[in-house]
């Protein structure tokens, strides 16, 4: 009887080992191995944009760095060339301004009632460049964009090139940028909510028909 136990013990186990083998081959057969995505597909994306900034940046006056203050979907801080903002397919409003500057000061709610208009279908991006002006520092700029509650994307530079190479000869000069970096116009002072909204109108109709 203890043997016939010990014959049943021996088959059971064998029995287990068999099961539990065949489990694991089955857990390796039916494994997927995922195929690499070609390098071509994978930076068809990253080239495109590539090429995109490289036509832009060529368009435009001069091309510049960016330190962010706030928008555009970036971080307080970021570095980004304003030749990427242009590259994403958006017309530009690009607004020259600074802190201690009253015109910029009066017409920037104008400007945010415009931007909120127009969100997705034009970029409304201001530049502080009173460090380059004499009208405020970084520090008066932020803090004027905090006193309006302004929401739309600004930011400022670290190349003082900028003033000349954009031939900023009154405060507050706004651009209007096509898509690819080509300057439709350009505006000296202050722009009220109608006559910026007239102004991107035509914007618009330029890109589209560019």
């Amino acid at each position: 009887m203890r043997q016939k136990r010990k014959v049943f013990t021996l088959i059971g186990a064998l029995a287990m080992v068999l099961i539990l083998a065949a489990c694991g081959a089955s857990g390796q057969t039916g494994t997927a191995v995922s195929s690499p995505i070609p390098a071509d597909e994978q930076n068809e994306d990253v080239t495109e944009l590539r090429k995109n900034v490289e036509l832009v940046a060529g368009n435009l006056p001069a091309d510049f760095p960016i330190t962010i203050y706030q928008g555009a979907g970036y971080q307080d801080g970021d570095e980004v060339m304003f030749s990427e903002l242009l590259a994403q397919g958006q017309p530009v409003v690009l607004n020259f301004w600074a802190g201690l500057c009253p015109p910029c000061r009066l017409e920037m709610p104008d400007l945010q009632a415009v931007s909120d208009a127009y969100q997705g279908r034009a970029l409304l991006f201001g530049l502080d460049v009173g460090p380059f002006t004499g009208l405020g520092s970084n520090e008066d700029g932020r803090a004027l964009l905090q006193e309006l509650a302004i929401t739309y994307p600004a930011g400022t530079t670290v190349n003082q090139n900028v003033v000349r190479e954009y031939e900023i000869l009154g405060m507050p000069t706004t651009y209007f940028i096509m898509p690819d970096g080509n300057v439709y116009q350009t505006w000296t002072g202050l722009l009220t909510e109608a006559k910026l909204t007239e102004l991107v109108e035509e914007l618009l109709a330029a890109s589209a028909n560019s």
